[in-house]
């Protein structure tokens, strides 16, 4: 009994403190995202609120604690209040999967770096992805408004074309590893990182996180001059605030995911493990802000065809090339 007490007791430790470092990295995210994308037109981005900008995240969260909770004539009530829960929710369940360090010894006891170590942490990560959608896509139905609409329609279509595509290329990485537990698909990667040995793999995962992140060039669903903001075009204050967070929460976890499965995890030289993983998460976050600094938006049509007709027969390639080398060196016996 007491050494169940114990578990739970470190669960919620651990609990406490993924939340608040995924919180805090979500909020410095965004000033970090204003101040690169500002740098790259020559301006500083914020810089006035505490030193160098540094509080500006608690700015911006008071801004929108204060602000008016609107709630639009047409819209469905419940619904319409549920959807950034939803969304915000999922992207923070994700990460309770996610291995942040090999295993700690404090007390002659062992302690996992991970809430909660599933054999079957990757089909737990795909399925609450897929719930994701349903806040964006609830969000934009419940809104009464046509721009809200098409942006959930296209939020819906969007995970369609990527989708299949991201799940063909972790298959190889689960052949390789011979688990779907991430803890045991980063030790499997104690001496050679996925990311090289499969680079085809990594690619499509990487391009298929970045469409899965809505952030541009795959930004369809919120696309500002088109949609005005897409599926939270009539939300203001916190509640547009969660799906503001829960964007930069799921870029974190998606970062936390490819380190994870291509990039060795926490493995590395020299610098302790927890810097590592957590240097690897921010070098993924920084690409996907270079990446928005630098390229177009795709017209709706051409991600479905890069999706439909590129993304996927590359993935089964790649997976069936993958299956027969490992058979050939009798790796998948």
């Amino acid at each position: 009994m007491t050494d169940l007490l114990l578990t739970g007791l470190l669960i919620l430790i651990k609990l406490g403190m993924v939340l608040a470092v995924l919180l805090t990295m979500a909020a410095y995210l965004v000033l970090a995202e204003r101040k690169i994308l500002a740098r790259m037109q020559r301006r500083y981005g914020p810089n006035r609120v505490g030193f160098g900008g540094m509080m500006q995240p608690l700015a911006d969260l008071i801004k929108l604690l204060t602000k008016e909770d609107f709630l639009p004539a047409q819209a469905d009530k419940w619904l319409f209040l549920l959807a950034p829960g939803l969304a915000a929710v999922t992207a923070l369940l994700a990460f309770a999967v996610v291995p942040f360090g090999p295993p700690l010894e404090l007390f002659g006891r062992q302690i996992p770096m991970v809430v909660c170590d599933l054999n079957v942490g990757i089909l737990y990560f795909f399925g609450l992805s897929s719930l994701a959608v349903y806040g964006v896509a609830l969000g934009g139905w419940a809104s009464g408004s046509k721009y809200s609409l098409l942006g959930a329609l296209r939020a819906m279509g969007q995970m369609l074309s990527y989708e299949l595509a991201m799940g063909l290329s972790i298959i190889p990485v689960i052949l390789m590893a011979r688990s779907f537990s991430l803890t045991e698909i980063v030790e499997a990667q104690a001496s050679l990182p996925f990311a090289l040995t499969n680079p085809l793999a990594f690619g499509i995962f990487f391009i298929a996180a970045l469409a899965e992140s809505k952030r541009t060039p795959f930004d369809l669903p919120e696309a500002e001059n088109e949609l005005v903001a897409g599926f939270h075009t009539e939300y203001s204050g916190m509640r547009f605030g969660l799906f503001f967070v829960g964007e930069y929460i799921n870029m974190v976890v998606l970062g936390a995911i490819v380190t994870s499965l291509f990039l060795g995890g926490w493995h590395g030289p020299l610098l302790p493990p927890i810097v590592w993983f957590f240097g690897k998460v921010l070098a993924v976050a920084f690409t996907f802000i270079w990446i928005r600094g630098t390229m177009p938006r795709l017209r709706y049509d051409q991600l479905m065809a890069f999706g439909w007709k590129a993304l996927v027969p590359l993935a089964l390639v790649n997976l069936l090339a993958t299956g027969g080398i490992l058979l050939w060196l009798g790796g998948a016996s």
